[in-house]
């Protein structure tokens, strides 16, 4: 942006440059010569050096060109008071002719009069056409759409470059069968919908799906983003709604793409002042345009967005949005699909197995998938790989799901084994309780802002918790910070992250899910609505205080019960947590293989790239911050 603004401002300086130069090229005064001063000019008549002179009068004064004895040119500039100058030139045998005043042109005086003013006027323009966005109108285009119209030869995203989302595509299917051939609808007496709302988590894959649109109902396709709309002028987001929907009139059949709507749909009144008026009148334009006294024929309005819930009602009613289509995270045969798509793009090796990598990587988006892909491609870059390997994908996710490894940070002895035996207490409690999902790793390498990370993966998708699973997560959360207690007499604050996660788990199990005898099923939780959302103004309690001393014990139950019985687990299998943190303390980062070894009582195998070396600490770094915990992944 700042290479482009210099490259045009430099062009107007040689403009600038041009008409300086010819306005001086027109100027008549402009003579040629060597030019000396006036009295000089006197001595070399006197001294009889002086051949001929020619005079012009100007406004300034009268220009003398003289011709010397030697032919040379010599100029000066005589003032119009001097009358003696003709006497010398006469007296002195100097030949001299008398030019009348040059009076320029009507052009050139309004050249030399308005010039300047003129380009300092365009000069401004210019910059505030820039300031502006530029395109037509410039400073007076604010009330103009900035939606992109894209055609064929910029879109080349079809249905087959979208996977994992089924379900979506045969509904947006519809919508370019409809644009193809609206007979077929039409004869029975079915019609389009207005307007498709796309919604899910961010990474799943809503733009790209419009984009895919594009690409396969051969229509016009305006795409603008929801915050293009709003401006710091009144009235400007309602006037570009109108244009949008102007040039789309006349372009249809046609799709309009609004990415990102909850910039500019959000619920009307919400916040204390009784929101942004100026979004407000945009929101209401756009309500108007897609359901209102004029229909719209063929022309679709597809929105995306993965906060439905703050959305205006008004919006989402039929007639407006009449479909709502959900973009969920892919399940495992649709991240299989994501990923055959995207390591179309890389080459790999014979040994990656795309099945694996989609049941190893639950509740991966498809934006994390393609990072997926794109971490190991670095990582076989890095090691100057030929092709990407099962090991860089391996690598590529451990980086996603636990961090970064910090191997330059130094870390005391006591503390690296304080953090082994945190680790695999975490390890021993999930792989001794039923309903907890396996372990897949545990390394006390520093990743991201932990000094140890235990992760699980679970064996398939999962859509909802049992009360079972949920009191063993609670279990295994706490085996850190039991393990600490029984082998190294001690209390540390890397357990601060497990004992919130667990007392939020117990905390909704009792006031959210109906999960205790006690107080049955009934929702205890306050009302927790944003303000800001438009939800509500008040705080409102429906419980009394005495509920709420019962809600507090049920859920110290919950938490003692548990760690009870995490603490009984580790108690009673001692050798197993030994042996399991003398692995972590030699080798660093232990698989599930050996995990397993451990748990059956055998020796465990050593890492397939292990060398034997000194191991434990590395060199450079600081004493790392211990307020958080790599506690177990999925949950």
């Amino acid at each position: 942006m700042n290479n482009q603004w210099f490259s045009k401002l430099a062009v107007w300086m040689v403009i600038a440059l041009v008409l300086f130069t010819v306005f001086k090229q027109f100027d008549g005064r402009s003579v040629t010569g060597s030019r000396v001063g006036y009295s000089e000019f006197l001595e070399e008549v006197r001294g009889k050096r002086i051949k001929s002179v020619t005079l012009q009068e100007g406004m300034g004064g009268t220009e003398v060109v003289a011709l010397t004895t030697e032919d040379k040119r010599i100029t000066t500039t005589a003032t119009n008071l001097d009358r003696g100058l003709i006497g010398d030139l006469i007296a002195n045998d100097v030949k001299f002719d008398v030019k009348p005043r040059e009076e320029p042109s009507l052009l050139l005086n309004l050249l030399f009069s308005w010039g300047p003013m003129l380009l300092l006027i365009g000069v401004w323009i210019y910059f505030m056409r820039q300031m502006q966005g530029g395109g037509k109108g410039g400073a007076f285009s604010f009330g103009k759409s900035r939606a992109r119209m894209l055609d064929e030869s910029n879109n080349s995203v079809t249905f087959a470059d979208v996977a994992g989302c089924d379900e979506a595509k045969e509904e947006v299917k519809e919508l370019v069968d409809f644009l193809r051939d609206p007979q077929k609808f039409q004869k029975l007496g079915g019609r389009i919908p207005r307007g498709v709302l796309m919604v899910g988590p961010p990474g799943t894959g809503k733009t790209l799906l419009a984009k895919s649109i594009a690409g396969e109902a051969k229509v016009p396709f305006f795409s603008i983003s929801g915050s293009d709309f709003v401006e710091m002028f009144v009235g400007v987001g309602a006037a570009r709604v109108r244009d949008m929907f102007e040039q789309a009139k006349k372009n249809a059949p046609c799709i309009i793409f609004v990415d990102e709507i909850d910039a500019v749909g959000r619920h009307r009144g919400a916040g204390l002042g009784g929101g942004n008026d100026e979004r407000e009148q945009t929101l209401n334009q756009m309500l108007v345009e897609m359901d209102g006294f004029e229909t719209n024929l063929g022309v679709i309005v597809i929105a995306a967005t993965n906060r439905p819930d703050i959305l205006d009602p008004a919006l989402l009613r039929p007639g407006r949005f009449d479909r709502q289509v959900y973009v969920t995270l892919p399940d495992v045969r649709g991240r299989e699909q994501i990923l055959n798509v995207h390591v179309r793009k890389v080459p790999v090796g014979q040994d990656v197995k795309t099945d694996i990598l989609a049941r190893g990587t639950p509740g991966f988006s498809g934006a994390d998938l393609a990072n997926l892909v794109n971490e190991a491609a670095l990582f076989a870059a890095r090691r100057n790989g030929r092709l990407v390997e099962m090991q860089d994908f391996e690598k590529a996710k451990d980086k996603i799901l636990m961090g970064p490894e910090r191997k330059s940070m130094v870390m005391p002895e006591e503390e690296r084994k304080n953090t082994a035996y945190h680790e695999a207490g975490h390890a021993l409690v999930a792989m001794l309780l039923p309903k907890t999902d396996p372990v897949h790793k545990v390394t006390i390498i520093p990743r991201g802002r932990a000094l140890g990370v235990t992760m699980q993966l679970p064996e398939g998708d999962r859509y909802s918790m049992d009360k079972d699973r949920m009191l063993n997560t609670i279990s295994v959360l706490f085996g850190g910070r039991i393990a600490e207690e029984v082998f190294m007499s001690q209390m540390t604050t890397g357990a601060s992250n497990d004992f919130e996660r667990a007392t939020q788990i117990a905390r909704d199990m009792v006031t959210r899910y109906g999960m205790t005898d006690e107080l049955g099923p009934m929702v205890y939780a306050e009302n927790e609505g944003e303000v800001f959302l438009g939800r509500s103004i008040t705080k409102q309690v429906n419980v009394s205080e005495e509920t709420m001393q019962k809600v507090d014990k049920e859920i110290r139950k919950i938490i003692d019960e548990q760690y009870a019985a995490a603490r009984k687990l580790i108690e009673d299998n001692q050798d197993k947590m030994h042996a399991m943190a003398r692995a972590l303390l030699e080798w660093e980062t232990i698989d599930s293989d050996q995990i397993a070894d451990i748990m059956a009582g055998r020796p465990p195998r050593p890492p397939k790239d292990w060398t034997p070396s000194t191991g434990g600490k590395s060199g450079g770094g600081s004493t790392p911050p211990v307020n958080t915990d790599g506690a177990p992944a999925a949950i």
